[in-house]
């Protein structure tokens, strides 16, 4: 490819395997919650070029990436690995506790930590 080459932004979180289709990556492109290079993405066919960095948030976390290829598929994920750099890496400690899981160790929830694990997952009391 030319040093001019391009990708939909909505193609390449696909073919990186970021979003598990291409609705999904054209939802997430479209609230305009990606950034390229520090600019906010207005738009799913935004082009995306090698060395551009990605910010754009995943679950529980905000991802940073620097695109390395653009890709021709979506192949498997060791070969979508090889489409970009983590530049900041997920970290447990980093990640939202939404399920109510208790730390290791804790013991046995008690009735109220009961109470306000059942009030989290909606359940009544």
């Amino acid at each position: 490819m030319s040093d001019t080459a391009s990708l939909r932004l909505d193609k390449w979180l696909w073919h990186a395997r970021f979003l598990k289709s291409r609705t999904l990556a054209n939802k997430l492109c479209e609230g305009a919650r990606v950034r390229v290079n520090g600019q906010a993405a207005q738009k799913p066919a935004h082009p995306v070029r090698v060395g551009d960095v990605l910010t754009f948030p995943l679950g529980p976390y905000i991802r940073v990436v620097k695109v390395l290829a653009l890709g021709t598929r979506r192949g498997p994920a060791p070969e979508a690995r090889g489409l970009y750099e983590d530049l900041d890496p997920p970290t447990p400690e980093a990640r939202l506790d939404l399920d109510g899981r208790r730390d290791p160790g804790s013991g046995r929830p008690t009735k109220a930590d009961r109470r306000a694990i059942d009030a989290l997952k909606g359940e009544a009391c």
